[in-house]
């Protein structure tokens, strides 16, 4: 295992690692531990109460962050005739159909998002192999498979996140800039939090969060007291 920097072992100092810290806490010492010269993006990770091996205990969705995510998402839209017409006035990056499929085909990725008209899906299913393992697929469960193109990319552009539970029951969701501050992160993290409450399974028992911890992309992680999410909402 590759050894830490100088920097990274300094930040790591100054979080206790037993310690779970409330919210508050949490955002201003990761303001102290930041390392990186450039806007590191804020991450949360969640640990759930759930088997993802089981299909009634997936949990997938996606939410609107408030405060967006501050940078720039270039949407792509597969849409034919009227719908294309919306997409682009929408303010979509890219629209098209065949040719943008075949375009894709050839290599051609660059985009971060991408939605489809319904009846689109018949050619974009060719594109499975390329677009999956990505995380670019559209699909209906998050709301990028849709005849309302212009509210979906007009999601995407405003800060729209899409999170799917990995095979150990974790969440790892962006959810804004470092020099966004404390009360935007928090108001980020909560709208997240909030979306994730709502798709609890009915076939998860016990404690559905059992864990939070918040970061930066080259800080060490700061833990959050789970009680957090119990406070949402009231």
């Amino acid at each position: 295992m590759a050894e830490r920097g100088k920097k990274y072992t300094e930040a790591r100092g100054k979080v206790d690692r037993e310690k779970r810290y409330e919210m508050d806490e949490a955002l201003d010492l990761l303001s102290e531990v930041k390392t990186a010269k450039f806007d590191e993006t804020v991450e949360v990770a969640l640990r759930l109460g759930v088997d993802p091996r089981h299909a009634d205990q997936m949990v997938r969705g996606s939410v609107v962050l408030p405060n967006g995510l501050g940078k720039t998402v270039k949407v792509l839209v597969f849409a034919k005739g009227q719908k294309e017409k919306e997409a682009q006035d929408a303010g979509a990056d890219v629209v098209g159909s065949d040719d943008l499929i075949e375009k894709i085909q050839k290599g051609w990725l660059e985009f971060d998002k991408a939605i489809a008209t319904p009846d689109m899906m018949a050619q974009v299913s060719k594109l499975g192999k390329i677009l999956g393992p990505r995380g670019l697929m559209p699909n209906p469960k998050v709301g990028t498979v849709t005849f309302d193109v212009a509210k979906a990319v007009a999601e995407l552009k405003a800060g729209r996140v899409e999170f799917r539970v990995d095979k150990a029951g974790n969440l790892h969701v962006p959810v804004g800039k470092a020099a966004f501050g404390k009360e935007k992160l928090t108001e980020n993290i909560n709208s997240l939090l909030e979306a994730v409450i709502r798709l609890k399974p009915p076939a998860s028992k016990g404690t559905y969060i059992k864990g939070i911890a918040v970061c930066t992309t080259m800080s060490p992680g700061i833990k959050v007291d789970p009680g957090h999410a119990r406070t949402i909402g009231k």
